[in-house]
């Protein structure tokens, strides 16, 4: 969502993301992913986001709060002197934040009745489920320095009941402006939502499997993570080796006590999914094989090559979830060291796995027939370089001359195209496949290179920058990628 277009710093979720669908109507897309959604923290990831439930503020239009007389015109023009082309984090987050901090502080003191009504109906819903503790967790981050809460004093990294009824007295205003904040997130979210399914668009959100150790939820839910008595971890996430990394990838998040979960019915889980699938249509379920076996690396560990397989829960998850909420709307990121036990937990869950032109089109053996109609069929992912990016090799690519041009024939040979037509040529053989999904990034689309390459696994600085502009949407750009879905049979008159 970061990367939609807009005047003011950042892609937002109201009147231009709204556009955003009408674009995707014009290019007859259906189905729109999106990367995680939640309040990020330190390297932007939304894949470190502070709260599993809770939106980005970042997120919220500008517009609207203007719209409901929470800002004015002439308080937004230091977002109008930001960059465009590329979201500028360190210069956008003070001044938003200032800003929604006065949209908040204004909404708690306006007489807009039925605002204030729809208020209440959301406190109501949420506030003892997860936003009071998400409040209050920001607001002791905020006092804390910003430092993660293993780090926090005693007696709130313990949430001693006299101590959060302190700061719930003296910090009251705070933590309902934060509360508010949510509240026109979501009102905002679910006025996107409407609009996209009215014309025939889904959402397609993300869902990380593991959460992150400065969140929200580790700091209220101690007993699901596998953490000491000062709330450190006993291990941490990540995968070995793979095609991106020869350390392997150590995220460090904290790994899950799946006995703790187990004994409770995995509660925590079905009301994670809920919650996701208000928000949206899909969900993919990121890293899905550590639900069969995840990998455990020690804490103290310079990289991820020190780490171990250990049991996940497998079906026993799943079977609790689909008890408790039906059908299950989820597609399976399996990619990496996937094991026949993986694909038949997969399997035997009826989920649709993940196909990545990029990883499998050099490969001989490789057919584009194999892929199968319980599949999404991706070019790349955000983990990827753009298609024409890696076609042409980027500056920083460890590979020789030698080998990029013996990989550039292998990509044509399976094309049959050229190397400027590389990029629809490889959307139109993401298309051409019985997947019951085709997804190529927009970079993909529009045929941008490596700069335009929104996350380089391993390296922490320079990624979820990348903007799309309204002048590369263009009347004849969208007609063209229509041309293309209508030639597939995909087009959304023929969408499920």
């Amino acid at each position: 969502m970061t990367s939609l277009p807009g005047p003011y710093g950042i892609g937002e979720i109201g009147s231009r993301a709204e556009a955003f669908v009408d674009r995707l109507v014009d290019m007859q897309i259906s189905v729109w992913q999106f990367l995680p959604t939640g309040p990020t923290a330190f390297g932007d990831s939304p894949y470190q986001p502070l709260s599993t439930i809770a939106g980005n503020e970042l997120l919220i239009d500008i517009d609207n709060l203007i719209a409901l007389h929470l800002l004015h015109d002439d308080e937004v023009s230091e977002l109008e002197l930001l960059p465009q082309e590329f979201v500028d984090y360190d210069a956008l987050i003070p001044i938003k934040n200032r800003l929604l901090g006065l949209a908040a502080s204004r909404f708690v003191d306006s007489s807009d009745a039925d605002l204030h009504a729809e208020f209440a109906v959301f406190l109501e819903r949420n506030d003892s489920r997860w936003l009071h503790n998400y409040a209050v967790f920001r607001v002791l981050k905020s006092l804390h320095d910003e430092r993660p809460w293993p780090e926090w004093r005693a007696e709130f990294k313990n949430r001693e009941t006299a101590a959060l009824r302190g700061v719930e007295e003296t910090e009251s205003d705070s933590i309902l402006a934060i509360k508010a904040l949510q509240f026109l997130f979501f009102r905002q979210w679910f006025a996107l939502h409407e609009y996209a399914r009215a014309r025939g668009v889904m959402l397609f959100g993300d869902l990380p499997i593991y959460i992150a150790l400065d969140s929200a939820d580790a700091w209220a839910n101690r007993d699901i993570l596998m953490l000491d008595e000062d709330g450190r971890p006993k291990a941490v996430a990540g995968v070995p080796p793979d095609y991106f990394s020869e350390d392997g990838q150590l995220w460090g998040n904290p790994l899950y006590d799946w006995a703790q979960h187990e004994a409770d019915g995995y509660s925590w889980w079905i009301a994670r999914l809920r919650a996701s699938l208000a928000l949206a249509d899909l969900i993919r379920i990121d890293h899905f094989r550590g639900f069969e076996s995840y990998w455990s690396v020690p804490v103290d560990a310079v990289t991820a090559r020190d780490g171990a397989w250990e049991q996940g829960p497998g079906d026993a998850i799943f079977d609790a979830i689909r008890a408790a909420m039906g059908t299950l709307p989820i597609i399976a990121e399996d990619l990496g060291v996937i094991t026949p036990e993986v694909a038949a937990l997969r399997s035997r869950q009826h989920l649709s796995g993940m196909r990545v032109l990029q990883f499998e089109v050099c490969n001989a053996e490789f057919d584009l027939a194999g892929i199968s109609e319980i599949s999404v069929c991706y070019t790349g992912t955000h983990d990827n370089d753009t298609i024409v990016g890696w076609f042409l090799g980027s500056a920083d690519e460890t590979r020789s001359q030698h080998e990029i041009s013996e990989m550039q024939r292998s990509v044509l040979r399976f094309t049959g195209g050229t190397s400027e037509t590389v990029h629809t040529d490889m959307i139109n053989a993401a298309f051409s496949t019985a997947a019951h999904l085709a997804i190529a990034p927009m970079q993909d689309y529009l045929g941008l290179g490596t700069e335009a390459r929104m996350n380089t696994p391993g390296v922490a600085g320079g990624n979820w920058r990348w903007r799309v502009m309204d002048t590369q949407l263009t009347p004849q750009f969208c007609d063209t990628v229509a041309s293309m879905v209508i030639a597939s049979e995909r087009m959304i008159s023929n969408a499920n």
